[in-house]
């Protein structure tokens, strides 16, 4: 299993979306990218620590390749406003890639050039350094499929980027693929 590790704001979000990709096996929420050792959900909400709230994808390249992953998370996110992602203000909700090695970090520079032209703004996405994963605290995995479905916030914003999800990449798409 390879895996892939990206920032789109609130990571029960992208997990959401994730969670829905045939091919991925596991989805994890954490933090990277910060200074602290072992922040807590409530530390990195400050901002003060420089951790974004990331995912972690494991996933089959037989079944779904590294490009595919960074194409549906360039279309199922906002890449061009720095440190922000809808009401969700700070550097915790930064749009990141961290690539585990040099090929996914070339792969991520092609991806930005070649999701470019969707988007009308530049894509400000940085390309970070992997750096210590810390796992969110177990409330904040599997929030969707949990909490997430009786959360105000999570009921406005998970849905449509799983119908942009299930539109753009139907062929990718659990769910999808069972409707057809």
């Amino acid at each position: 299993m390879n895996h892939a590790t990206f920032a789109g704001g609130c990571f029960w979000c992208t997990e959401a979306v994730f969670t829905d990709v045939i091919g991925v096996h596991s989805v994890e929420s954490g933090y990277t990218g910060g200074t602290k050792a072992n922040p807590s959900y409530r530390e990195v909400c400050t901002g003060d620590t420089g951790h974004a709230e990331a995912i972690r994808i494991g996933y089959d390249p037989d079944q779904v390749t590294y490009d595919d992953l960074l194409d549906i998370f360039f279309a199922t996110h906002d890449p061009t406003t720095p440190n922000r992602q809808g009401n969700d203000v700070g550097t915790q909700y930064r749009s990141a890639i961290f690539p585990h090695d040099a090929a996914q970090e070339a792969a991520a520079k092609a991806a930005i050039e070649r999701n470019q032209p969707n988007w009308p703004d530049p894509i400000v996405t940085t390309i970070e350094p992997l750096d210590e994963w810390y796992p969110a605290e177990d409330y904040h995995q599997e929030y969707w499929e949990g909490e997430g479905r009786r959360n105000p916030y999570c009921m406005a914003v998970i849905p449509p980027k799983l119908q942009k999800l299930r539109k753009s990449f139907a062929a990718r798409s659990k769910a999808a693929s069972a409707e057809a």
